[in-house]
């Protein structure tokens, strides 16, 4: 048992099952999650890590949160994991997981590299962590929570008003729960997937995939409640070097979140924080944040459409921005897998890249 709770029992089949109607109707994403795991249940180890209540067309459904692992069952091995669907209204980032997943799943029938790396590193995803909001087509959960908003830890800088978390009102948006109450049964599974999955590798990285901010596409981490340096800001700096020079012509904004603005309960920090005391281990949690002002920009009439604010409703420019993107989940899978090579292994190199990440950020 962690600290955070039970960990559920790992299958090669998904526990639990939604009505197929319900979720052609209201849930495609879900839909298309199911159907990747019928048809390659022998490949995939999947899990559901919480069932959530949900009332809809005078039914009630029970909507799963699956995880998914794909590769090396080595404790040793480099973790790489993938969420999406933390808000339920940003759909794009479940719907680029779930096409990078069918793409890994195809591949592995004739793709000789990346069967190689999968035996190094092990792949986790949770693609749809907010069921019961996506179904509602609502930013919260069912209970009108801000999932990234609900962790317990506190920012220590002052927050932006209202967008950094409040305990006013789940009628508003950004509520963080009320004070005294447990996290949110989504927030809580995935602190313990965290946990359970990830925070023993010697190497893991999490990207969690979002919408809605700004006309550039972001990549922040933490942190989003203080604006103290990261403690592995050297390793990070070091990755996002190799990234850099390796890709030199990217499209994306690389920052600490609080750069963009400051936020309580924020998961990933209340994450990092508790990672840092298991020595040796280094868990670097990063954000996508796909910048939907674009899609706004490039079609006007997505205003009218709150679902057009964080999705692009055309579909070639969803198209395009599945293929803007595979080129970091591809490094990412790259990268962890031969993380020997460029972390900072030598004072020397520390040294160097502490400099360069204070240089760069913290300056």
């Amino acid at each position: 048992m962690t600290e955070l709770g039970q960990p559920a029992k790992l299958s090669s089949e998904p526990i639990h099952r939604v009505s197929p109607g319900f979720t052609a109707r209201c849930l495609p994403e879900m839909a298309l999650l199911e159907q990747l795991i019928s048809e390659h249940g022998k490949q995939l180890k999947v899990r559901t890590l919480a069932l959530i209540e949900h009332e809809a067309e005078n039914q009630r459904h029970q909507l799963p949160v699956y995880s998914l692992r794909l590769g090396s069952n080595d404790p040793e091995a480099p973790v790489l994991a993938f969420v999406g669907g933390v808000h339920g209204v940003e759909r794009i980032g479940t719907r680029l997981l779930l096409t990078f997943i069918s793409s890994l799943l195809k591949r592995l029938q004739w793709d000789r590299g990346l069967n190689h790396e999968l035996q190094h590193l092990r792949l986790l995803f949770c693609p749809l962590l907010n069921p019961a909001g996506m179904a509602l087509g609502q930013r919260s959960n069912a209970n009108g929570v801000d999932l990234m908003r609900n962790s317990p830890y506190n920012a220590t800088d002052k927050t932006t008003w209202m967008v950094g978390g409040h305990r006013i009102s789940n009628h508003l948006p950004w509520y963080r729960g009320a004070k005294d109450n447990p996290m949110e049964t989504e927030s809580r599974a995935l602190c313990d997937w965290v946990h359970d999955e990830l925070l023993d590798a010697p190497l893991s990285i999490v990207l969690d995939c979002h919408s809605g901010f700004g006309l550039r596409d972001r990549i922040w981490f933490p942190m989003a409640g203080s604006r103290e340096p990261l403690h592995h800001r050297a390793d990070l700096a070091a990755l996002i070097h190799l990234f850099e020079t390796s890709y030199p012509h990217h499209n994306y904004i690389i920052e600490p979140q609080h750069h963009s603005y400051l936020t309580h309960g924020d998961l990933w920090d209340y994450l990092y924080h508790q990672s840092l005391s298991l020595k040796e281990k280094v868990f670097l949690p990063l954000t996508l944040e796909m910048g939907s002002w674009r899609w706004v920009k490039k079609n006007p009439r997505q205003l009218i459409s709150f679902m057009g604010l964080f999705n692009p409703l055309v579909p070639h420019r969803e198209k395009r921005t599945m293929r803007r993107h595979l080129l970091l989940l591809e490094f990412l899978i790259r990268s962890s897998c031969a993380y020997e090579t460029w972390l900072p292994d030598s004072p020397m190199s520390r040294l160097r890249y502490e400099l360069e990440a204070k240089q760069r950020w913290y300056g």
